[in-house]
């Protein structure tokens, strides 16, 4: 299906292109995969393929050049992607499973249902690793255009939401809103009160396909590396990665951030080495 054709479906269409991917996949739309012992693993949510236009350009509010041109895209296969980045409870069942410990020295969450941080995407690999093995199917980290395909559920406006958002929709930092940032009000006052950490996963409304936090509260690693614009972004979206490639795509912002760095087409530099609270992950697992 073209970009030009997804513009075309209303609401109802679309949740019928995913209802008609989750059958072919012999799924249904929301699933969770069995395992080895019962283990806790992500909630899925299934996504179909289709082709869509990525980026934004000036007409954006908090564009930058970074996100620009505007490419083309096609997603060529439906797949799975977590209803919400990997929760504290989610990890846990890896780290007693591989005896993985965070750093004494770093925070954690405090919640069961606060998204794990402070991982390195080496972190995210080995757990995706053995998630793999403890239910037999192919889980990965999704490439930059996978992430904005599955964010934007059909839609070409600045959020999944429409062309602005408020701090009730998306957990950034309330200090920095968009629609009032966008009128250059000189004085506002900020409708919710600054929130300095992760919100457990699910506490804002999913968008179309069922996806929660794709706008704020973490930014979630992507398995794209890190290139200046969309200039040279293949037709499939997919960058072939290098071994001496030391930058990645992040994407979605954090509660930390501006809500023009929550946009949909937002993305964001992170050395592969690099941790932080407001940084976590997503898994993608293959159809």
């Amino acid at each position: 299906m073209t970009q030009a054709a997804l513009q075309r479906l209303d609401t109802a269409d679309l949740l019928d292109l995913q209802q008609q991917a989750a059958r072919e996949a012999g799924v249904t739309v929301t699933f969770r995969d069995r395992s080895r012992e019962d283990v806790p693993v992500p909630e899925l949510q299934v996504i179909p393929a289709a082709e869509f236009e990525m980026g934004s350009d000036a007409s954006e509010y908090g564009h930058e050049k970074k996100e620009s041109p505007r490419r083309y895209v096609l997603i060529e296969r439906p797949f799975a992607l977590g209803r919400h980045a990997v929760t504290r409870a989610e990890f846990a069942a890896f780290q007693q499973a591989t005896g993985w410990k965070p750093s004494p020295r770093l925070l954690w969450p405090k919640s069961d249902r606060q998204p794990v941080f402070n991982l390195r995407p080496s972190d995210a690999d080995a757990y995706l690793a053995w998630l793999r093995d403890v239910t037999g199917k192919r889980y990965r980290l999704p490439t930059e255009a996978e992430w904005e395909f599955a964010a934007r559920a059909g839609t070409r406006t600045a959020f999944a939401f429409g062309d602005s958002v408020g701090c009730r929709d998306v957990h950034f930092n309330s200090l920095f809103p968009y629609e009032e940032r966008r009128e250059r009000r000189k004085w506002y006052i900020p409708l919710c009160i600054p929130t300095a950490r992760p919100l457990d996963v699910g506490s804002f409304p999913p968008n179309l396909w069922g996806l929660h936090d794709m706008h704020g509260n973490v930014q979630e690693f992507t398995s794209s590396p890190w290139r200046d614009s969309h200039v040279d972004l293949p037709r499939n979206g997919v960058y072939r990665r290098a071994g001496d490639e030391e930058w990645m795509v992040v994407k979605g912002g954090s509660w930390f951030d501006p809500a023009v760095a929550c946009r949909s087409a937002a993305r964001r530099r992170r050395h592969i080495t690099e941790m932080d609270t407001n940084l976590g992950f997503r898994v993608l697992r293959e159809l």
